[in-house]
């Protein structure tokens, strides 16, 4: 039980990103953004990273290739896509498209992990989905026939697609680190890779102590809540739980998100919400019903 409220929280935590991200845009571009946060992460662990520094090394020369490949999926690519979508689309159409990633995650793991897929989970996703769905078309399931998507749907999309694999590759890590130490090692390889996009911005010196002070209460809370803890919470879910069950509290985010929106850009929370509700809790209830998911 203790897990599953551990979860919510983060998913709480990480609707307010959203709702941050889309307050923020035209203020502080993406690529600063994504850059200043992980920076920030790259900080306040430096003093672990020295001090685990030689067990690190040591993983990075046998297992750079993975490491890479999640610090371009959970780090570098996830965030920055995020931020790149909310330029264009609002945090509410952002937190629906979101949601579609525990959809994606059991799809990827029945391929990459061959985890067992059981009726009850796919009655739950379908129940789940269709909460999300019908919060994306305000109750009217006929204008699903009109849905268009704009550039920063598709960012959203993308960034959706990068969590997701991330969720399912990450069991892959090597073993030979914890996860705080796994954590400081993606953190240090995704600074590593944004550096380069954000040089190429060509943003004054000016600008960015302006930005830093002008929004410290925003970049602290992307760097101590929705990196450090939030990541250590999703890990810890899917340590226990499985990256299939995990997965599924993503599709709390529209919930959280649509409140929080409400309370802080001004968006409307309408009727047809409250039946997204029943359907999105319905459906987490029955995948959490399934016993943990075992290889083939």
């Amino acid at each position: 039980m203790q897990v599953y409220v551990l979860l919510v929280l983060c998913v709480l935590f990480w609707s307010a990103n959203f709702v941050l991200g889309r307050f923020v845009a035209g203020a502080i571009e993406p690529w600063e953004l994504a850059f200043f946060r992980w920076l920030g992460v790259f900080v306040v662990t430096l003093p672990f990273l020295l001090f685990h520094g030689k067990k690190i090394w040591t993983a990075l020369k046998h297992h750079f290739w993975i490491l890479a490949l999640l610090s371009a999926l959970g780090i570098a690519g996830f965030n920055t896509l995020l931020y790149i979508g909310l330029q264009y689309t609002t945090a509410t159409n952002a937190l629906l498209i979101n949601s579609s990633i525990p959809i994606i995650i059991l799809f990827l793991s029945f391929l990459i992990l061959k985890t067992s897929i059981s009726s009850r989970q796919i009655v739950g996703i379908v129940f789940s989905t269709f909460g999300v769905i019908f919060l994306v078309l305000k109750g009217d399931m006929q204008s699903i026939f009109s849905l268009r998507f704009n550039s920063g749907d598709l960012w959203v999309i993308a960034s959706s697609l990068c969590w997701a694999s991330y969720s399912v590759l990450v069991k892959f890590r090597p073993t030979s680190l914890s996860s705080f130490e796994f954590f400081i090692t993606t953190v240090c390889l995704g600074v590593i890779m944004l550096l380069p996009f954000y040089m190429a911005q060509g943003y004054s010196l000016e600008r960015e102590v302006m930005i830093l002070c002008n929004y410290a209460w925003v970049i602290a809370y992307v760097v101590l809540v929705t990196s450090i803890l939030c990541y250590y919470l999703w890990h810890k879910g899917i340590a226990q739980i499985g990256a299939d069950k995990t997965g599924q509290f993503t599709h709390l985010m529209p919930l959280f998100g649509s409140f929080l929106a409400y309370i802080f850009l001004d968006e409307r929370l309408e009727w047809y919400h409250l039946g997204g509700i029943v359907f999105i809790f319905g459906g987490i209830y029955l995948c959490l019903r399934v016993k943990k998911v075992t290889a083939r």
